[in-house]
């Protein structure tokens, strides 16, 4: 990759940013949003979390054309059109979508809304894909990583601010009690009139700017047999999509013995979740057994990386998607809309606090330095989550008790010792054990412990992705982008989640961030074996960045 290692690029990396700041801003707000439009548009649970598929589906269906468009022609095609131009194309797209939700939003129709979704995620993937590797190109490679780490950072602040400002802008004060019946319409006009202006600004400024070029020299490696895979997770991803149209064509006719619509849709959810899960398990079989024609795919440590990035980030999405009806119940709070801002706000916030935390080992520091700072780092994060959020009026006394699974938290990252394994055991249990605590109890406690799991997600990418990629050699590149396409996990698993919570209650459907925490503790076992297998010595490969999704 060819970069500039001279000059500085200072105003190009914080304009770059910007792009990092709208993905966590966007992908937290939808903690609002959600409820907001369920209320709104009196949805079920399983309707109302359309919103992530449509938004997470997007990235996966954008990175998808990518690879394949690349397959097909020879050619990186990002490479070719210019990272510059590819954020630009990006931006412009996010900014059409956020346009568009006005008249949806007017016409009160629920599928133009979640479109608009989908091509501000469209526009997402592009950014994302592109804006990494210029992230690493805006100055010498060896502080590659820092840059990444404050880009994270950047991230992480979008996280928290998010569901604090689409509160305000929609609600009013964010201690208020307003219903989400109450909100007029101009108000979310005017949000997606405020982010429109913001994308198309920092679009102009990117076309307008003189940065480096990026380019890259690596031929795109044609490997045919996961095309066939990929093809089938798009089908499953489609089958739910087009599910409650299905499932009323389905049990109007009497197919299968099932009589309720409903109880078709589940059917067709579970079926089309299966799908994805399975072809990934056979990918695997296959290609153990015959490597020639999988490329990145014939490694096993990728495909279960794969399923385990899939599992991180729909366990990352589900738990805070899904918050929003469970803080409406009387015995977890029975919050309005306007009220669940702060917890939202948290949620986003111990992402941060963890990753912070995690960025501490990629300074060159003693270790007693990394001792005192691994201590004093999280409640400093923990400090700006609770400022930011006391800056809007809010009384943030009911969140101090959060310092008990802060502690908690790092007394796992000891344990862990920025190693991958270690990491994702120690934080893959601990989430467990959160997860079992909230379903065991009601009130806070229930609360305090669903939205520790942001905890003990906060640092399981890098962790995913060192180990998934570990040994790919010329496969790595390809091996990243399918880890990337997995961000389908935020599309899939969070209607799943509803889909359980309509049926057996929001509280109990708790249990599936139980099993992605117990899935990832899995992966980190398995994947040390086959390591090991590979006779990579899985104890020199480190965590060094910090970030997510």
């Amino acid at each position: 990759m060819e970069q500039n290692n001279t000059k500085s690029y200072g105003s190009a990396l914080y304009t770059l940013v910007t792009v990092f700041f709208f993905w966590g801003f966007l992908a937290a707000s939808n903690g609002i949003f959600i409820p907001f439009c369920k209320a709104h548009f009196h949805l079920t649970q399983f309707e109302s979390q359309l919103i992530d598929f449509t938004f997470y589906g997007g990235y996966f269906i954008g990175s998808l054309i990518l690879y394949f468009a690349s397959q097909i022609t020879r050619v990186d095609i990002l490479n070719k059109l210019g990272y510059k131009n590819g954020i630009v194309l990006g931006l412009v797209l996010s900014a059409a979508g956020a346009l568009v939700m006005i008249p949806a939003v007017a016409t009160g129709s629920f599928i133009f809304i979640l479109g608009s979704f989908f091509i501000i995620a469209l526009g997402f993937s592009l950014q994302q894909t592109a804006a990494n590797p210029f992230v690493i190109a805006l100055g010498p490679p060896e502080t590659g990583s820092n840059r990444l780490n404050f880009a994270g950072a950047i991230n992480n602040i979008g996280g928290i601010t998010g569901p604090i400002v689409v509160s305000v802008i929609l609600f009013g004060k964010a201690k208020g009690a307003a219903a989400a019946s109450s909100v007029q319409l101009s108000t979310i006009d005017n949000l997606y009139y405020i982010l429109a202006g913001l994308f198309l600004a920092v679009a102009v400024f990117f076309y307008l700017s003189k940065l480096p070029v990026v380019t890259t020299d690596e031929k795109v490696e044609a490997s045919k047999k996961p095309t066939l895979p990929l093809i089938i997770m798009f089908l499953a991803f489609c089958l739910i999509m087009v599910a409650d149209q299905l499932a009323l064509f389905i049990s109007g006719h009497g197919f299968f013995n099932i009589r309720t619509p409903e109880g078709t849709k589940a059917v067709i959810i579970y079926i089309s979740l299966a799908i994805i899960i399975l072809t990934l398990v056979s990918s695997l079989l296959s290609a153990q057994k015959n490597k020639e024609g999988w490329g990145a795919m014939q490694y096993p440590q990728l495909i279960l990386g794969m399923i385990a990035i899939f599992t991180y980030v729909g366990t990352e999405v589900t738990i805070q998607s899904n918050m929003g009806a469970l803080l409406k119940l009387p015995k977890f709070g029975g919050f309005t809309e306007s009220q669940m801002s702060p917890f939202i706000s948290l949620y986003w916030g111990s992402l941060m606090i963890g990753r912070w935390t995690g960025a501490i080992g990629a300074f060159n520091l003693s270790k007693s330095t990394k001792n005192i700072l691994t201590l004093v780092v999280p409640f400093l994060a923990f400090g700006i989550v609770l400022l930011v959020n006391r800056s809007t009026g809010v009384d943030v006394s009911n969140l101090y008790i959060y310092a008990i699974s802060i502690t908690v938290m790092i007394g796992a990252f000891y344990i862990g010792q920025q190693k991958p394994v270690r990491t994702l055991v120690s934080l893959g249990v601990l989430g467990m054990i959160f997860m079992l605590i909230g379903l065991l109890s009601t009130g806070m406690i229930a609360v305090f412990a669903f939205i520790s799991g942001g905890l003990c997600c906060s640092i399981m990418w890098p962790s995913i992705f060192s180990l998934a990629i570990t040994g790919l050699g010329k496969y790595t590149g390809q091996g990243s982008a399918f880890l990337i396409m997995m961000i389908l996990g935020g599309a899939i698993i969070p209607p799943v989640q509803g889909l359980m919570a309509d049926t057996m209650g929001i509280h109990q459907s708790y249990i599936v961030p139980v099993i992605g925490f117990a899935y990832i503790v899995f992966f980190a076992w398995k994947v040390r074996q086959e390591l090991i297998k590979q006779g990579i010595n899985i104890d020199h490969v480190s965590v060094e960045k910090s970030g997510g999704h």
